[in-house]
């Protein structure tokens, strides 16, 4: 892993999460993908207690769909849509 795009990384997931605007639903299941898949890779995990809740199932959703993407990809397209957005 690159050095440099750790410290991206941190800085994109410190401006996120610092940033106080409402982003639609569709960004934040990006944003929550992405992040999922820069940390964890490909071992996906999916709370069975969740019950019905189905906002998990959503988040699951979008983080399973980047299945095969490695985590420095993840981290550069996180990196990128934060920027996006966040100016």
């Amino acid at each position: 892993m690159s050095k440099n795009l750790d410290n991206l990384f941190n800085e994109a997931f410190e401006k996120a999460s610092n940033y106080r605007e409402k982003l639609p639903p569709d960004i934040m299941l990006k944003l929550y993908a992405y992040y999922k898949q820069a940390i964890k890779g490909d071992h996906f995990s999916f709370n069975a207690n969740v019950g019905s809740d189905l906002r998990n199932a959503f988040k699951f959703n979008a983080w399973i769909q980047l299945k095969g993407m490695n985590e420095d990809e993840a981290k550069q397209e996180y990196i990128n849509l934060v920027n996006s957005i966040i100016k």
